[in-house]
């Protein structure tokens, strides 16, 4: 009973959730590009809000909205 379980578990995941990793794999041997598209994809995201990220910091340092003082947390005191 116990046995079934545990090897039912490993069939969900080997068959259902790692098939997208096993596409890609099969996909790696015949086109890099198209096999790490996804991580291009994500870099690209991760670049785009890390400027956003950059540019609204600089929107509040020029309206003078950053409080930079050292003791605005209660535990620096």
């Amino acid at each position: 009973m116990l046995r079934s379980f545990f090897e039912g578990i490993q069939w969900f995941f080997e068959t259902i959730m790692f098939a997208p990793h096993n596409f890609f794999r099969q996909l790696e041997l015949t086109s890099w590009t198209f096999a790490n598209i996804i991580n291009w994809v994500f870099m690209a995201i991760c670049a785009y809000y890390t400027w956003y990220w950059c540019k609204q910091l600089t929107i509040h340092q020029q309206n003078n909205e950053e409080n930079q003082d050292t003791t605005a947390h209660s535990f620096l005191k």
